[in-house]
């Protein structure tokens, strides 16, 4: 039994303490304007639906330096979040959620963050492997099950499912 599902917060958004059982990776439905001023963006997350990714100002920076300012064209991109233990509010260390990989970058992303006034540390994100659909598509063959499983995948990550609807739609007549 996984007890993970049984430890999740009832919030509107992704906290630090879902983050306990490890990473996650996500993938970005839409960016809005956040309801509230100390949290401005709402990231909603495919994986997530009614609880968006609301990154601090440190993660919108690495955002911002890794895919550019406009977050149109996020949509789609994956990143993988984290629990880190030792993000300090005020001067209590409450844990936080910090970014470690992010699709659609080719190499690793460092940036200058702020840790306390004064004070900046540098800040690297990983390239994240994105998952080659075609690559998994050919694998499948002609097992209408993967094909199928391949589909949902696809269609939940915000690709592009038109090869993989194509294929099951052969496999299905045939």
């Amino acid at each position: 039994m996984d007890l993970s599902t049984s430890i999740i917060p009832k919030s509107d958004q992704l906290n630090a303490d879902d983050l306990m059982a490890g990473p996650i990776t996500v993938t970005i439905a839409d960016v809005k304007q956040g309801s509230v001023e100390q949290q401005p963006v709402d990231v909603v997350l495919v994986e997530y639906p009614g609880r968006a990714y609301r990154p601090s100002k440190s993660m919108r920076r690495v955002m911002v330096n890794a895919w550019g300012p406009e977050t149109s064209t996020y949509t789609g991109r994956q990143l993988t979040l984290y629990r880190n233990p030792d993000i300090t509010f005020g001067k209590e260390r409450v844990g936080g959620i910090e970014i470690s990989h992010l699709s659609h970058i080719d190499a690793p992303v460092t940036v200058a963050l702020t840790r306390t006034r004064g004070q900046r540390r540098a800040f690297t994100v990983e390239p994240l492997n994105v998952r080659d659909w075609m690559a998994e598509l050919k694998l499948a063959g002609d097992d209408i099950a993967a094909v199928t499983a391949l589909g949902k995948a696809a269609k939940a990550a915000g690709a592009d499912t038109t090869p993989i609807m194509a294929r099951y739609n052969e496999l299905k007549a045939s």
